[in-house]
């Protein structure tokens, strides 16, 4: 303490910053490390979709490594891209504000029920019967199968789950599902259904049908 005490005294707030340390000075500059993120961010290869750590030395001149270090520190992932999609609904905030708020303020006298077709949960059956391990062999199964049936599931807030399985998903089998909703839910409760737009839920079959 008494050496910064000193140091105040002698240099008021100036004396209190760290003074040079040894070692070897940084041999990168601020604007190469710019211009890599600029160049990360703005432009792609000749030749290719994204940068890699090997292409962007190239350019820069500057090591794979340096570049790689660069792009952790500003979290730049050049290699990994996600997919997103915009709604053309005009309605698309009105409907958003509709099935949010059936989520988070219910009506009252009412059950909110959120229905979807799970057409990758398939009863499949190989067409033939599994190879059983055996010693330096892994179990072994033909590369086809075959369909029993997909699943329609509908989960409710209380956990409770109604499910139908049917080999097809045309208009007529969800009037069905929606039958059946009909049959379990309470007759003194509204039903709101929340859906996707999936060609089955808004056929000419389901609107005559007043379901």
């Amino acid at each position: 303490m008494a050496k910064w005490r000193q140091r105040f005294i002698e240099a008021r707030l100036e004396g209190l910053i760290d003074e040079p340390r040894p070692g070897r000075p940084p041999t990168i500059r601020d604007d190469q490390v710019e211009q890599v993120v600029i160049d990360t961010l703005e432009s792609t290869p000749k030749g290719a979709t994204h940068w890699s750590r090997a292409s962007m030395a190239k350019r820069s001149g500057l090591s794979p490594s340096t570049v790689g270090r660069i792009w952790k520190a500003f979290r730049l992932k050049p290699h990994r891209a996600e997919t997103f999609k915009l709604s053309k609904d005009p309605l698309f905030i009105e409907k958003v504000h509709d099935v949010v708020g059936l989520y988070l303020n219910p009506p009252e006298h009412a059950v909110v029920l959120c229905a979807d077709e799970k057409s990758q949960v398939q009863a499949l059956d190989r067409s033939q019967p599994v190879l059983p391990m055996m010693p330096g062999m892994p179990e072994r199964r033909t590369h086809d199968y075959i369909r029993h049936g997909t699943s329609s599931l509908l989960d409710i807030a209380d956990g409770k789950v109604i499910a139908s399985m049917h080999r097809r998903h045309r208009s007529v089998e969800w009037l069905k599902f929606l039958k059946k909703i009909d049959r379990e839910v309470p007759a003194h409760l509204h039903v709101h259904i929340v859906c996707d737009n999936y060609g089955t839920h808004k056929t000419p079959t389901r609107s005559r049908s007043g379901a």
